[in-house]
């Protein structure tokens, strides 16, 4: 399965990429934004690829072996951009892309359970050196913490009921894959909502990897180290896949434009178009905030 890069024309009209500007693709995953961006920035142009995950960095290599002398690859945090930005020297800085989804390679060839629709361990790191995984999360932390970040990350109006299945039935076993878990979260939920066109398991997972991976902590640290590297006049594109995120950003980008720091250029997020819908599923939940630096 080829990743799609989600909105790919609206990250380009947005970032706006000229002949021999530098770009950062803060989540470069397989390459999808960074080939365009790369096509455009010609002659000369480098781009700065960041991911967590050093599959996802190895992918790179090769989806953009194209342009090998024109790209800087890095496994590390996009938390840690400013720090990369000063040991690569990296600079002047004409763009900043984050695009905060996982990958289809990951959901589908990672086997770190990440998706309900098939059945693997409960890992759900990006990165290998991290500690915490889903598992530990789910058959060690106390009720209430389970609760709470099913009900803050996932907003899961039945917190209170799955985390107390969850801590009675790893009680009898632990709990250690995803179709394990998928079926203790089916037996807590009423009968009427196991059924629908979103998953029930949807909500519960995105949590667990939200906290895995730190991940609305990782975004409020970064987005101001974004703005701060970007040179004047440089733009800074979010995607967003959950209220959660785009939250963070609107408001963000909101007390950015009232320091006359930035001018906000998506006054409402940009959505997918009809025809990106019917041809990318992963894009419904995609929303795009852009800002340029003043």
């Amino acid at each position: 399965m080829i990743h799609k890069p989600v909105l790919q024309k609206e990250v380009l009209h947005y970032l706006n990429p000229k002949s021999n500007e530098n770009f950062i693709d803060c989540t470069v995953g397989e390459g999808g934004h960074s080939i365009s961006i790369l096509d455009k920035s010609g002659p000369n142009g480098m781009l700065l690829g960041i991911d967590l995950d050093s599959r996802q960095i190895e992918n790179a290599r090769n989806s953009l072996s194209d342009f090998e002398e024109r790209v800087i690859l890095q496994n590390d945090s996009y938390v840690n951009i400013k720090d990369i930005v000063a040991r690569e020297n990296f600079r002047p800085i004409n763009g900043i892309i984050m695009d905060l989804g996982y990958s289809s390679q990951q959901i589908e060839q990672s086997k770190r359970g990440f998706s309900f629709s098939r059945d693997e361990i409960l890992d759900m790191r990006y990165d290998m050196q991290n500690t915490l995984t889903a598992e530990k999360i789910i058959n060690e932390y106390s009720e209430n913490e389970i609760g709470r970040i099913l009900r803050d990350y996932g907003e899961e109006k039945f917190f209170r009921q799955i985390a107390r299945r969850i801590v009675g039935e790893r009680q009898k076993k632990r709990i250690e894959s995803t179709k394990e878990l998928i079926e203790v979260i089916r037996m807590a939920l009423p009968p009427k909502f196991r059924k629908g066109r979103i998953h029930f398991a949807t909500k519960s997972f995105q949590a667990l990897r939200i906290e895995v991976n730190s991940e609305l902590d990782n975004l409020k640290k970064a987005l101001p180290k974004a703005i701060e590297i970007l040179s004047s006049g440089g733009r800074l594109v979010v995607i967003s896949f959950h209220s959660l995120e785009d939250r963070i950003v609107k408001i963000f980008f909101k007390e950015k434009e009232s320091e006359h720091l930035v001018k906000i250029l998506t006054k409402k997020p940009i959505t997918a178009d009809s025809k990106e819908l019917s041809s990318n599923l992963r894009s419904r939940s995609a929303k795009l905030r852009a800002v340029i630096k003043i």
